[in-house]
């Protein structure tokens, strides 16, 4: 869709997926985001560049998204936010007090017209045609998988982990000091550089090898990383195969990225199983990496031949090629869910926010049809 027809529509619907990293915007009906920026914006108390997610209090988080909503508006999307209609697209685990902050800050603040709110683990289903999937979300803070059965998601087989990108930026940050001395104070956008332009996962067997005291296995070839100026750092092979490990060890509860996902497999209806194992969306940033789909498919057959998975009887695992990039599915998934009719059909208005002072949550008893 051309910027020009975009802007002069009266119908232009906004699309915003604020994840802990990254926030995708955009508009309704486009296959990807305006803008992809860092989650984070000057705060005009302390004049010091803040990550949203990091906030102090309600206060402070809402003094955040005032100036975050501003730019993006202003400075990316060129148009007021006065009496535009807004979809939201967050975790089904997103804290209330983010999202009751936000929708105060865009009904009360910059007076939105109305709010649709998006659970991403169910839209970034809407670009593949298909109503039932078992989606793993990889961001920056966690890891969650949520079965999709029939276009609902299953709250209770939910499973989390702290297993996402800063957890790989920590891992990395160890070897790299480990590796290079006097290497210690990495900034967080050097990390990242380094995990995306040098590391990947690799074959469990290599891993192995390269944990043990004597590997008996070459390592990939070391690369020289500019840290400023002439100097450099030197990203050994071995770093760079073991980056993303700290995703399949399990802890001392035996759970890690493959558990998470047999886990969730466990709390679903048996007839099902199959048909999610079948159906594995992997979105967010971290699953970009290369080998990430074939070590997670090596690692959920090696833990299916345990006693404790053996009742599953899993005979297919098979993942779904996305028609776009992980990190933006779920806001595609938004985009298009908002260029149907249930924007106007589902959304809240102003005028009832006004009058209920409080968002539809699917934790709260007033919005549970099934509770008496």
């Amino acid at each position: 869709m051309p910027i020009y027809e975009s802007l002069s529509s009266d119908k232009l619907s906004v699309v915003l997926d604020i994840g802990a990293a990254y926030t995708k915007f955009g508009f309704t009906g486009e296959f990807s985001p305006r803008s992809i920026i860092t989650s984070e914006v000057l705060c005009s108390k302390t004049k010091k560049l803040r990550r949203i997610w990091d906030y102090e209090s309600a206060e402070d988080l809402y003094d955040l998204l005032v100036d975050f909503i501003h730019v993006i508006f202003f400075k990316y999307a060129l148009l007021s936010p006065k009496d535009k209609p807004v979809i939201i697209v967050e975790s089904l685990l997103c804290p209330t007090t983010f999202r009751e902050t936000l929708a105060k800050v865009l009904f009360y603040h910059y007076e939105m017209s109305m709010m649709f709110i998006l659970p991403s683990h169910l839209v970034c289903l809407a670009s593949l045609a298909i109503d039932s999937a078992m989606v793993v979300d990889v961001g920056y803070k966690e890891a969650v998988v949520i079965p999709i059965c029939y276009s609902f998601p299953v709250v209770k087989a939910w499973q989390a982990l702290p297993l996402g990108g800063e957890a790989i930026h920590n891992n990395l940050r160890t070897l790299l000091s480990s590796s290079n001395t006097g290497i210690q104070d990495l900034p967080e956008s050097t990390l990242e550089n380094i995990k995306v332009r040098c590391c990947f996962v690799t074959k469990k067997y290599r891993a192995d090898q390269l944990g043990s005291a004597k590997p008996e296995i070459a390592t990939c070839p070391d690369v020289k990383y500019p840290i400023g100026g002439a100097e450099h750092m030197t990203v050994t092979g071995k770093v760079r195969e073991r980056a993303f490990e700290l995703l399949y060890e399990e802890d001392n509860d035996h759970l890690c990225l493959s558990t998470m996902i047999l886990d969730a497999l466990l709390q679903v209806d048996r007839d099902l199983r199959q048909k999610l194992m079948g159906n594995i969306v992997l979105i967010g940033g971290s699953v970009m990496v290369p080998g990430f789909k074939a070590r997670l498919k090596e690692e959920l057959e090696m833990q299916l031949k345990n006693n404790r998975y053996s009742k599953l009887n899993i005979s297919t695992i098979a993942f779904h090629s996305l028609p776009c990039k992980e990190n933006y599915a779920a806001f595609l998934g938004g985009a298009l869910y908002g260029a149907t009719e249930l924007l106007n059909m589902k959304s809240l208005t102003r005028e009832t926010y006004f009058k209920e002072n409080r968002l539809p949550d699917w934790i709260n008893f007033k919005e549970n049809v099934h509770c008496a």
